[in-house]
């Protein structure tokens, strides 16, 4: 019996259904349901809906960055790609396509431990006895962080197979996560109290504490939305990708950003502002509450087991998707050839899946708000702005390249989002910290694909073919 060749590339398995599932996992998970009352007091009351609206505006004028972008290119890694061709793919998009991969390897774990972190609080409302510290070898580690911790382990170990056992797992988790968000909705809507969102007095006014109020929660608004691009990671893997990729974009957004709005004013109309912004128990577990007092304890607990459920469906949807840009950029041979390994059998990226995994793991011991914090600001100023800028540089350097999809309104959109990012990023207190974080996460990857360059003879110590023509 011949044995069994090894895939040599990715296939292309993923249909429309399965797009705007990855991408729905992505984007839902326990975020909303652990920073709703985070961004109810950064802006000091229901006016926060605000904060909701603005971050899907983002969403959806970057959404259209990234549909232009991922139908023109549809590859595995996705900004990976963009930033390639954008800024040249011999030349400065050599350095520029290897931050990105660089910061990815601190922001992607970032944002699948804040996932594993959430799961973990959840799970403590439950079972009280986990906020408990487990003492080994003389030092205190929360319980919490050991269950954040398996519940990443557990994730590698069912994407550890084939893509099409992998997109059934994903419709299967997914059916969870929307009952969850449905569950809220049904129990908000049933017990509203209209009073309870009497704007107060000034509420609006454009003074410099309402700005940052407003520039904090569009921070942690838009952590909630980010996944609808998800898909782009898995570009090489998508079939009519020309066509499937900004439809899956395009309709995780309006889809997520209609049930986040429905979500927040269901909880604002049933719990107090003032309980909800200084109760220590509400913000733990808001929906839990929420359910708790409508339909009681055990009702409540079923809530606090999807929410977990909810929060595992974006870790294992994260995983998936990150592992992609990795194993890009090693067959592009612009990353370390140990991430251009395939399974042997399954053809999915292997070494690229186990140290995402290793390294969010280790993240799962830190604390939630300074890993969204650090998360957003690093990725706004290594991707997303570069981007944005990018799209608008290859229409001019490029005007003959096939667009099957094009953005709405250019140039609006990508400028839309630019100034969205940058209000983001500098309009909020502490701003100078995370700024902090990004520049030494840039310097010292500059520096080690610089050493790489050197011993390689890569640009900028060889001229570009551009430069040579």
């Amino acid at each position: 019996m011949a044995e069994m060749s090894s895939p040599s590339k990715l296939q292309r398995q993923i249909g429309l259904g399965s797009a705007v599932s990855i991408n729905m996992l992505s984007m839902i998970g326990v975020g909303p349901f652990i920073t709703l009352p985070l961004v109810v007091m950064a802006m000091g009351g229901p006016q926060a809906i605000l904060g909701w609206v603005l971050g899907a505006v983002i969403a959806i004028c970057d959404g259209l960055v990234w549909a232009e972008l991922g139908a023109a290119m549809p590859e595995a890694g996705g900004s990976y790609a963009f930033l390639r061709e954008i800024y040249g793919r011999d030349g400065a998009g050599k350095l520029v396509s290897f931050l990105y991969i660089w910061q990815l390897g601190f922001t992607a774990p970032l944002s699948i431990a804040s996932g594993c972190i959430g799961l973990a609080q959840y799970a403590a409302y439950l079972w009280p006895g986990l906020n408990k510290p487990w003492h080994v070898a003389g030092h205190s580690v929360a319980l919490t962080s050991m269950i954040a911790a398996g519940s990443c382990v557990f994730a590698v170990v069912l994407l550890y197979r084939n893509l099409s056992a992998v997109t059934r797992i994903a419709w299967a988790i997914t059916g969870g996560v929307l009952l969850a968000i449905g569950m809220t909705i049904f129990a908000g809507a049933s017990h509203f109290h209209p009073g309870y969102l009497k704007l107060p007095a000034g509420a609006f006014a454009a003074t410099p504490a309402f700005l940052k109020g407003l520039g904090a929660a569009t921070l942690l608004a838009t952590y909630d939305y980010w996944g609808y691009y998800a898909v782009c990671f898995l570009g090489g893997e998508v079939r009519r990708p020309e066509k499937t990729i900004p439809r899956a974009i395009l309709l995780s957004i309006g889809v997520v950003a209609a049930l986040y709005l429905c979500m927040n004013v269901s909880v604002l109309g049933v719990i107090p502002l003032q309980e909800l912004m200084h109760s220590g128990s509400v913000k733990f577990a808001v929906v839990a509450t929420l359910m708790d007092r409508t339909f009681g304890a055990t009702a409540a607990k079923v809530l606090s087991l999807l929410v977990m459920w909810t929060a595992f469906a974006s870790v294992f949807s994260l995983l998936l998707a990150y592992s992609r840009a990795p194993y890009a950029a090693a067959v592009d041979g612009n990353y370390f050839g140990a991430f251009a390994r395939l399974h042997r059998k399954h053809g999915f990226p292997t070494v690229s899946l186990l140290a995402l995994g290793a390294v969010a793991t280790l993240f799962c011991f830190f604390d939630l708000s300074s890993v969204i914090a650090a998360l957003v600001a690093i990725r706004i100023l290594l991707q997303y702005m570069l981007q944005q800028v990018g799209v608008i540089m290859l229409r001019a350097q490029r005007p003959e390249m096939p667009r099957p999809f094009r953005i709405w309104l250019y140039p609006l959109p990508p400028l839309l989002a630019l100034t969205g990012f940058v209000f983001i990023v500098f309009s909020r207190p502490h701003a100078s910290r995370e700024l902090l974080f990004a520049v030494v996460v840039a310097v010292a990857g500059t520096l080690l694909y610089l050493v790489r360059a050197l011993r390689r003879r890569e640009w900028p110590f060889r001229p570009s073919r551009s430069e040579m023509a």
